[in-house]
């Protein structure tokens, strides 16, 4: 009976450890590994003038930008969408639900041709907003718009299991304390929410320094203005220069890395708070 109870369904510890390591130097660690051999071949001063010219400056800002401001966008907005899909019932809730996984389903440049179809100048929504001032489609803005669409499925789909899961008698009985709608909001549920919302945000920030696809057919690709580093990464291995697209790949690997280290910090930090509580 004990023989029994302790055999695996899959291979013992060395094994399956052994099997983790080789796949992960495999579809991981080899290729990150390679980037930064190729960006080796470089001298310090040529490394430093590659990363620091101001078309590379530019596009660091766009990208680091606008998926910071997407990541957040996409925190607030896709707690909201949660919240709905969870909380309420309304005709048509399955087809809400199914909707929320179309980004990532939908080929990202059947994505990026479909925006710019709405939001360009003769658009069903460019058409109404370009006479108000409010110019989408070719600007940084429509790079946003972009950003926001492939993001947000991160973080409902991250928050609604644990909003699924929490016990609403919490909220009760903050009700029955006396507490408003605001303050139940803000100390109870927030709080437990947070980890996983921190955590759909890394997600979706990640996916959008990233996002090449959807953001090409809507961005215009103006150097200095609208110019993705993804983008400019493509086009100078268009041009052979391996060691120079390596060396910006660099660049965003490292401060990606150093960005979701803080936010996975961030979140162990409040998990252990709430945990204390």
């Amino acid at each position: 009976m004990h023989a029994r109870a302790a055999r695996r369904v899959l291979p013992g510890f060395p094994l399956a450890l052994g099997y983790t390591l080789v796949y992960l130097s495999l579809i991981v660690l080899i290729p990150l590994g390679a980037v930064f051999l190729k960006t080796a071949t470089l001298g310090g001063e040529q490394f430093w003038a590659m990363v620091s010219a101001p078309r590379v400056m530019a596009s660091y800002r766009i990208s680091f930008g606008l998926s910071l401001l997407a990541a957040l966008i996409n925190a607030v907005f896709g707690l909201i969408f949660a919240w709905v899909l969870v909380r309420y019932r309304f005709p048509g809730k399955r087809i809400v639900d199914a909707l929320v996984d179309l980004p990532f389903a939908l080929p990202t440049a059947v994505a990026g041709i479909a925006l710019t179809a709405i939001y360009s100048g003769n658009g069903w929504l460019g058409q109404w907003l370009e006479p108000l001032g409010l110019k989408v489609a070719f600007t940084p803005l429509g790079i946003l718009v972009a950003l926001t669409f492939i993001g947000l499925p991160f973080v409902v789909r991250t928050v609604q299991p644990v909003l699924e899961d929490l016990d609403t008698e919490l909220e009760e009985a903050a009700a029955s304390l006396g507490a408003d709608r605001w303050q139940t909001f803000w100390r109870v549920v927030l709080p437990v929410l947070t980890p996983a919302l921190l955590t759909g945000f890394a997600l979706a920030f990640a996916r959008a320094v990233g996002e090449y696809g959807s953001v090409i057919f809507i961005a215009g690709n103006v150097p200095m203005v609208s110019e993705i580093t993804p983008l400019l990464i493509i086009t100078k291995l268009e041009q052979y220069d391996y060691a120079g697209a390596t060396a910006i790949a660099v660049v965003m690997l490292v401060a990606s890395f150093a960005l979701l280290f803080l936010i996975n910090g961030l979140q162990a930090w409040t998990s252990r708070r709430h945990g204390s509580i």
